[in-house]
């Protein structure tokens, strides 16, 4: 036999007899037989109560069922088919659900709410419980608040409150339609919610209901914004649509904006021919040309010195 060493045992000790193994084998043996034989002799001079032997049984086979329940894991089709017997019960005796009214749905249809909810034309009022229906008609993201209430004999009321579609969130590509507080109403965007507000990068979703109040204050500067993209979750870069890119600080973005909007204002800033304003720092304003404003300036400038030059020369000669 390999015998494997362990962390108290190594291959150094000397090895013991054979006859010694065996004897310590035969001597545990003779041991055990006799614990197993004292052990028996107990049980049968057991005094059971009369009927303890048939409550014995039916707990065993109690015992066997609920562990084949778990094991199978058919736990909740049990669970299912007991409701549905119990809702057959309860219409039978006129404690169906005869009517439901919704209040607060504007967004969401009457069916994907009674969906939802777990509700069918086979619950019953007796056997719906409140609390659990509450707790599936949260699981629907439109759904910010919910009341269940049970009007016997077969009535039930359902009150929600729904979100409201706040913003467009870019992520990887992706867009999604979402609420003031970041939730994510829907994966998917309708036609009637394509002009809403955009925001951009991972944490966008849960910062821009504060950016876009900021810029609720700054309709001029808010109604030229193609996009807003959230820079390493700290700071906001502003896409315009005609390309210019404004870069706002992590630290006071409102000052940023009083700036903008002043310099738009008196100077025509944003309607220059320009691709960048960084407003990052308090203290200044750095504005880039594009290609184009440039290459014009540059020329200009060189046309203003030449002249310069040939004026200077004549007035000397």
């Amino acid at each position: 036999m390999d015998r494997r060493a362990t962390p108290d045992q190594s291959f150094d000790h000397p090895a013991r007899p054979a006859s010694a193994g065996l004897r310590s084998h035969s001597l545990a043996r003779r041991s055990w037989m006799r614990s197993l034989r004292r052990a028996f002799n107990n049980l049968i001079e057991l005094d059971i109560p009369r009927g303890l032997g048939s409550s014995s049984v039916a707990l065993l086979l109690l015992s066997s069922v609920c562990y084949g329940v778990v094991k199978g894991e058919h736990g909740a089709d049990i669970a299912a088919n007991l409701q549905s017997l119990c809702d057959d019960a309860a219409n039978a005796a006129g404690f169906g659900i005869a009517e439901v009214a919704l209040a607060g749905e504007h967004e969401l249809g009457r069916d994907d709410i009674l969906k939802t909810a777990g509700i069918t034309e086979h619950t019953s009022l007796l056997f719906l419980d409140a609390a659990q229906t509450r707790a599936r008609l949260l699981t629907n993201p439109w759904i910010a608040e919910a009341t269940v209430l049970k009007l016997y004999p077969s009535r039930l009321r359902i009150e929600i409150k729904e979100r409201k579609a706040f913003a467009l969130w870019q992520k990887d590509a992706h867009n999604s339609l979402i609420a003031t507080d970041g939730t994510v109403l829907s994966p998917t965007i309708a036609p009637r919610f394509a002009e809403m507000p955009r925001v951009v990068g991972a944490g966008a979703e849960s910062q821009a209901g504060d950016l876009l109040a900021l810029l609720a204050r700054y309709p001029v500067i808010a109604n030229q914004i193609e996009a807003s993209v959230l820079v390493a979750e700290r700071r906001w870069n502003l896409r315009l649509k005609n390309g210019v890119e404004v870069q706002l600080p992590e630290a006071e973005p409102e000052r940023a904006l009083q700036t903008l909007a002043n310099l738009d204002r008196d100077k025509k800033l944003l309607s220059r021919d320009i691709v960048l304003v960084d407003l990052r720092q308090a203290d200044r304003v750095t504005v880039r040309q594009s290609d184009q404003a440039f290459a014009a300036r540059d020329a200009a400038l060189k046309a203003a010195a030449k002249k310069n030059k040939a004026t200077k020369k004549g007035t000397e000669a």
